[in-house]
């Protein structure tokens, strides 16, 4: 399969923009939807890369989009959300983003004869899971599961890097706090580099032994999470003792 013009849903977040510059790096045309083109003003200079500012959410847009591409890759994916209404397996928000929108793209790519799909999920994902945030992820994972298109799903533990939400956020915390105290500090963390996780995407796009895969990105070491708050607060110049909080305290 040749590859040279792709679509990234989610192109402008933390993880698309690594994406986006290796796929540029090989000379592919990108373009990537965005509702703020300010937010994605680091793209608009690369060459190959076109920044459109729309809604990915309105199905017109989205057909227009993926109209002459050769590949999509969708990586929108929400952390919070409310719950919904009674016997609701998830809220709203989680339904758009995680199940609505990739059985929306998967239509779209059949009606336009895109095969290839990249799918960003969760390590986790399960639509059995004890979480809306699992049950949404595994859900929008059996839609793509269940299409005709050429798949790949990946399925990342937690992605840190420069304008990480992971490791800054606890950077941050110790600036201003003297103590960081955290729920569930022994619960344990495998966290993947954002660059290994964008070289992923990028190398299985045209290899066909990736077809209908599922793939899970962790990295080398298993950490505890009080290690981790501990480590983002020496490292940013703030180190701070951390207290384990009792689970009722945490909760």
């Amino acid at each position: 399969m040749q590859v040279s013009n792709v679509l990234v849903i989610g192109g402008a977040g933390f993880i698309g923009r690594h994406i986006v510059t290796r796929l540029t790096a090989r000379g592919l045309q990108v373009t990537v939807p965005t509702r703020r083109r300010a937010r994605a003003r680091h793209l608009i200079m690369l060459p190959t890369v076109d920044v459109v500012e729309c809604d990915v959410h309105d199905d017109a847009v989205l057909s227009q989009l993926i109209d002459d591409h050769d590949a999509v890759i969708n990586l929108i994916g929400v952390l919070h959300g409310s719950q919904g209404a009674s016997g609701s397996r998830y809220g709203p928000r989680f339904a758009q983003a995680h199940v609505e929108l990739p059985r929306r793209i998967v239509a779209m790519c059949g009606r336009h004869g895109v095969g290839r799909f990249l799918h960003m999920s969760s390590i986790g994902a399960d639509s059995n899971g004890p979480s809306m945030y699992q049950r949404s992820k595994g859900d929008g994972d059996a839609v793509v599961q269940a299409s005709p298109l050429e798949w790949t799903i990946f399925r990342p533990s937690v992605v840190f890097g420069p304008e990480d939400n992971f490791l800054n956020m606890f950077a941050k915390l110790a600036k201003f706090f003297p103590v960081l105290p955290i729920g569930c500090a022994d619960t344990r963390f495998q966290p993947v580099w954002v660059g290994d996780v964008a070289d992923a995407f990028v190398n299985v796009l045209d290899n066909r032994d990736t077809f209908k895969q599922i793939y899970e990105l962790a990295g080398p070491r298993i950490y505890r999470l009080r290690d981790l708050v501990a480590f983002a607060a020496a490292v940013s110049g703030h180190p701070r003792p951390v207290i384990r909080l009792p689970d009722a305290l945490a909760r």
